[in-house]
């Protein structure tokens, strides 16, 4: 999950980028609203973290700005101001979540979950494909109940294939959904990534469509215990 992160508060934005990134999400932290305004006009973003008072202006105007142009990335409003007005402004103006500082990372991380499943449709908290099962908040993937060791970037991978439900994901996507912001990545990296994954999962677990990107393959079959298919 790719997080931009819209926080000016340097050590607050360092504990939470910290916290977010141990549990295994891509964070980019922004500290203006013409920053906010650039990074969202550049990349692809799952969520985005918001809080209000900015250097140089409200954040609420980045969130009605995004929904003006019918940007529908999920956000969630972090901040201090924790009176009821204030609330109903947020969730009015288009906010998915509103968070009170303080607040504890793990809340945190849970509601950033909840809010990509809700964006994509899904209710469970452990996506499935056919055999294949990933837990995005317990970081753990099965494939025929068998636990499979992944990277953290081919976990992420996997997550937003999954998470895409079978549509094409272009390759800038998944870059943006594994490094962010970040300029030192190599040009293969997203490729060596995908290798691991095929070696791992079986090699049509993810489809090349040629020109545009990538997809999830055709589900995993459960193994009886002789090794055949049940199906």
């Amino acid at each position: 999950m790719h997080v931009l992160l819209i926080e000016d508060d340097s050590r607050m934005a360092a504990g939470i980028q910290s916290g977010l990134e141990i549990n295994g999400l891509t964070v980019d932290q922004v500290d203006t609203v013409g920053r906010a305004r650039a990074a969202l006009a550049t990349t692809h973003t799952d969520v985005a973290v918001l809080d209000l008072s900015l250097p140089d202006g409200d954040g609420m105007a980045v969130l009605r700005e995004m929904r003006s142009n019918g940007d529908p990335t999920p956000v969630l409003i972090l901040t201090a101001r924790d009176a009821l007005d204030d609330r109903v402004a947020g969730l009015t103006a288009g906010a998915d979540d509103y968070l009170v500082k303080p607040f504890e990372l793990d809340e945190l991380v849970a509601r950033l979950h909840a809010l990509l499943r809700r964006a994509s449709g899904q209710h469970d908290a452990v996506l499935s494909h056919g055999s294949l099962r990933l837990d995005p908040q317990r970081r753990t993937v099965f494939l025929d109940g068998r636990p499979v060791d992944l990277s953290r970037r081919e976990f992420e991978l996997l997550h937003a294939l999954i998470h895409a439900r079978g549509t094409i994901v272009s390759t800038d996507r998944l870059k943006d959904s594994l490094y962010g912001l970040s300029d030192d990545v190599s040009s293969n990296a997203l490729n060596v990534h995908l290798h691991h994954l095929r070696r791992k999962l079986g090699p049509e677990i993810v489809e090349t469509v040629r020109g545009l990107g990538y997809r999830l393959g055709p589900a995993p079959e459960t193994m009886s215990d002789d090794g055949r298919d049940s199906a």
